[in-house]
């Protein structure tokens, strides 16, 4: 029987779990941001597709669907599996990026850029099992864990930040350089994916502290972590199993009761992809770093955003004020008119300046919305509500994502 006055076991391998859940959140969004950070490539091989943003609106509506769907049904839907099925579609679908180029020899066209929106899709459905299943996993382990996965996914995407300035550096100067540099960049991708999928199934459910709130979870009536437990040789039991079912909040009165947390998560994500990568990519005008202006601007959100989500470690500094959090986010609202005229008539540095507000304001609130939300809960319960607020991130992705094209309004398309 598991008891939470067991703080030895509790702690056992904590420093551990944490670096494996960084590599599993960086593995979450590696891919995404990869084919996000090559949008110069994709630029040129379809300069009549907006591909920065037309990848990104396919992607969305099979991630919200998809998350819905787990979402809902996430009392019955074995986690382990559910994870597994999204790392794996993870390295496939990045496989399948190379082969796509490689077999086209880098030629555009509609048939590949069919084909590459096919990989997106199937991105935004690795993106709903993974994320919804592992922040649903650890909202019921320590708050470090969840916080080390979330700052891996923003580290996803400083890494890949600078993974693609080195390879366009590198490249610049040779023949068809900058399509060298995209599958020299999206075969690490691949193999990070890889990575991610040996971790999970080998290393992440044998760690000590995570078998600890696994099994605790258990004994409160999860019946998501059976497998995980089985894997790392534990297995559970069913008494009393129907009782503790009968005691668990269901998931209208879990929503009711974190709307604001559900809204929050919505705002962020919907205004900073309303600006990010469409309008930096595409809409801020020529300067003097030239080609490389999109690139950098790209790179700055991603280390902003990573740099955002550590700051919550600092207890002194995190925000936990429900109203505190709610104003703050809402008042973002005036970033998208200082974007506008920043691009009308701002120099570059001004646009940078904003853009590192954007990464850091959206990595920091997005930590202290998902870290605060599960106190209080069951296991089963914060599971459930990991899930809820998940959805509700993807839904404010998609919401983001369609508002982008705003932008274009009299730009003859």
């Amino acid at each position: 029987m598991v008891t939470a006055d067991d703080p030895p076991t509790r702690l056992q391998g904590k420093y551990t779990a944490i670096a494996v859940c960084w590599f599993l959140g960086n593995g979450c969004l590696f891919a995404w941001n990869s084919m996000l950070t090559i949008v110069d490539y994709y630029s040129i091989l379809f300069p009549r597709y907006h591909p920065s943003r037309v990848l990104t609106l396919v992607y969305q509506p099979f991630a919200v669907g998809t998350i819905a769907t787990l979402a809902y049904n996430e009392e019955r839907i074995n986690t382990r599996f559910r994870n597994l099925f999204g790392y794996i579609l993870f390295f496939l679908a990045t496989l399948l990026v190379l082969v796509i180029d490689l077999a086209t020899s880098g030629r555009g066209g509609i048939g590949t850029f069919i084909g590459i929106c096919a990989v997106s899709g199937a991105f935004g459905i690795a993106d709903a099992h993974v994320q919804g299943g592992m922040v649903g996993d650890l909202s019921f382990m320590h708050p470090e864990l969840l916080q080390s996965f979330l700052a891996g996914g923003a580290a996803s995407g400083a890494l890949t930040s600078a993974l693609r300035l080195v390879t366009k550096a590198a490249f610049e100067n040779s023949k068809d350089g900058l399509r060298k540099g995209a599958l020299l960049f999206f075969g690490i991708t691949t193999f990070f994916e890889l990575l991610c999928v040996i971790l999970y199934a080998f290393v992440f459910p044998k760690v000590p502290i995570v078998k600890y709130y696994r099994s605790k979870a258990a004994s409160e009536g999860a019946k998501t972590v059976s497998a995980d437990l089985a894997a790392a040789g534990i297995q559970t039991s069913s008494d009393n199993e129907d009782v503790k079912k009968q005691e668990r909040k269901g998931k209208k009165q879990l929503l009711m009761e974190n709307i604001d947390y559900a809204i929050d998560l919505f705002l962020i994500y919907s205004l900073t992809l309303s600006i990010f990568p469409g309008f930096l990519s595409e809409d801020t005008g020529k300067h003097s770093l030239g080609a490389w202006y999109a690139l950098v601007l790209i790179a700055m959100y991603n280390v902003c955003d990573l740099i955002g989500r550590y700051i919550p470690l600092v207890k002194c500094i995190k925000m936990e004020s429900r109203k505190l959090l709610t104003t703050t986010i809402v008042c973002r609202i005036l970033l998208i008119p200082a974007f506008y005229f920043t691009a009308k008539y701002g120099d570059q540095g001004w646009m940078m300046l904003l853009t590192s507000f954007l990464g850091l304001s959206n990595g920091y609130l997005t930590v202290c919305v998902l870290t605060s939300a599960p106190k209080g809960y069951k296991g089963p319960e914060q599971n459930a509500l990991g899930n809820i607020l998940v959805s509700f991130l993807l839904a404010g992705i998609f919401a983001g994502v369609t508002l982008d094209w705003l932008w274009l309004i009299g730009k003859g398309w």
